[in-house]
């Protein structure tokens, strides 16, 4: 990938809300008409029914997902190339693989890799290769002598196979011929009749002769009636010897299974200790059908760069899509407080104490000059009623509201009567179960060695916040176990009355939040009054009181 033109993952954190989804979109956009380079917003999990609501409502399309950030083949630059077949010579391997300046050939059967051929492979064929029946035994197309010998088919088949016999010459008298030529065998010959006659006498399956010479009709005559095959070469004797074995097909060479491959998906990470135990230099990839995509070497392997992404609307490692700490942080764009993701370099970070960070992206469009088109503005001030409800939450500065009602009159809307659409949207239970009722906003929060995640559900009608504690009280024990978590809130949350009922599970869970708030012990409806946000109400008291 080029670091400096490869695409840029722009993304919010897991279980998004509203304000992660539009900033990721609004500031991919901003990115993309500052820079012309390829910036895609992404988001890292499942989208919630409010978020849903504004997308269709602006018709926008929702990003697609980004599971992870792993590095995976796909992401690596693979050396494109297609496959040689099995019968071809190792002369036309040798051919191919200077043109495509490899060292190592894909061998395919249509579309199946059923081996490899390198320049080591074919090395061995010239240094190691000892047996003058070498040629029958790799069952040797009479085509591929042809080629390599520049030669004339005077009689035979070129689609026929030499298959007995060993490869002998025959340039001796007639008496010590007919002591080492035996029948079936290939003979290479001058212009000697009396050799030419011999060879033919002891049925020879194929001749070469050398120099071009003319062969006499009664000896094609008689090689007529055995099918004898005969090849004429331009080479002397001693070339046609040495270069007859480049006739080989790749297959007798070939690596053959099971071979070390990898599928595009697989990750990056999980191939180093295979390629480092292994002595091959280029590794094939295939499709999930496990058909040949191309090679990766060593080399390209080693000089893959990271996938690249910005983060928004977060800078929790726990928060952040799986695999971060194998990604590139670009950029974060942010309004919570310091997280803990670390970064190998130095990155752009905007952090800012505004209600939403729609807030800060419609700012950069200001700085940089871009007109903020009418769709991304709709996105923005929604992510802005969002995340302050309306106004309504203590994160919300005059900013916030300034900025959203500004992006409001762009986009064509009124914040009051979208707020009451969305937040409809978002708190009903239509259809879901209690799991996706509880992840539809949830966090995942580490203080010293407690880990907790808190979800929030805001709505107007207290109506619907009753059947929703109803619907979710008995499985927070399950949420705590799956997730392996000491302790589980959740936030049901009275837009209109600015009231949370929180929902505690797990051992002492209870405590700090009586701590932190000064709820009367022994109640059994833990009540938050004033108490609407998660991030500067509920997260710094219950953080302070569990560091204490």
């Amino acid at each position: 990938m080029d670091k400096k033109t490869g695409k840029v993952y722009v993304v919010g954190h897991k279980n998004p809300d509203t304000d992660s989804i539009c900033s990721a979109i609004a500031y991919a956009a901003l990115k993309r008409e500052i820079t012309g380079n390829e910036y895609e917003a992404r988001r890292a999990g499942q989208i919630n029914e409010e978020t849903s609501y504004v997308l269709k409502h602006f018709k926008m399309d929702a990003p697609r997902l980004l599971a992870n950030v792993k590095l995976q083949v796909k992401d690596l630059d693979i050396h494109k190339i297609e496959g040689i077949a099995p019968n071809i010579s190792i002369k036309d391997a040798w051919e191919k693989m200077k043109e495509h300046n490899v060292k190592t050939m894909p061998v395919v059967k249509g579309e199946e890799l059923i081996g490899v051929i390198s320049t080591g492979d074919i090395a061995k064929s010239y240094m190691d290769v000892h047996d003058n029946r070498i040629l029958s035994d790799a069952k040797t197309q009479y085509r591929n002598i042809l080629k390599v010998l520049d030669g004339t088919m005077l009689l035979g088949n070129e689609h026929g196979q030499f298959v007995n016999g060993k490869v002998t010459i025959g340039a001796s008298n007639r008496e010590l011929m007919e002591d080492f030529i035996e029948k079936d065998d290939l003979v290479i010959v001058g212009n000697r009749y009396e050799s030419l006659a011999c060879a033919v006498g002891i049925d020879a399956s194929c001749l070469v002769v050398c120099h071009n010479a003319e062969v006499p009709d009664e000896i094609i005559e008689k090689a007529k009636e055995q099918s004898t095959v005969i090849i004429r070469t331009p080479y002397d004797t001693f070339t046609a010897v040495r270069l007859i074995n480049q006739s080989i097909p790749v297959r007798y060479f070939m690596t053959k299974g099971p071979l070390t491959s990898f599928q595009m998906t697989d990750y990056v990470e999980d191939m180093k200790d295979i390629m480092t135990k292994k002595k091959f230099r280029d590794f094939p990839i295939l499709d999930k059908d496990g058909r040949l995509k191309g090679f990766i070497s060593r080399r390209r392997f080693l000089n893959s760069s990271k996938k690249r992404v910005i983060l928004v609307d977060h800078n929790e490692r726990s928060q952040a899509v799986e695999g971060i700490e194998e990604a590139e942080i670009l950029e974060i764009i942010d309004h919570h407080r310091l997280g803990n993701i670390e970064t190998m370099g130095p990155v752009f970070f905007r952090n800012q104490p505004v209600g939403c960070t729609a807030t800060i992206v419609n700012q950069m469009y200001e700085e940089a000059g871009v007109e903020i088109p009418k769709k991304i503005a709709g996105l923005l001030c929604s992510a802005i009623i969002s995340d302050t409800l309306l106004f309504r939450s203590p994160t919300c500065t005059a900013l916030d509201e300034r900025t959203a009602r500004k992006l409001a009159g762009i986009a064509g809307i009124e914040p009051e009567e979208m707020a009451r659409a969305m937040f409809n949207a978002g708190s009903s239970m239509k259809g879901k179960s209690a799991e996706e009722i509880c992840f539809q906003d949830f966090k995942q929060f580490t203080v010293s060695d407690t880990v907790f995640g808190v979800g929030q559900i805001n709505s107007m009608s207290k109506e619907e916040l009753s059947e929703i504690k109803e619907k979710i009280e008995g499985h927070l024990p399950h949420i705590l176990e799956s997730h392996q978590l000491h302790m589980v809130y959740f936030m049901l949350t009275d837009i209109l009355d600015e009231t949370t009922e929180l929902l505690c599970c797990g051992t002492g869970a209870k405590a700090p939040i009586v701590d932190a708030f000064d709820v009367p012990e022994g109640t059994d409806k833990v009540i938050l009054r004033g108490v609407v946000s998660r991030k500067k109400q509920l997260i710094p008291a219950l953080v302070s009181a569990l560091q204490q």
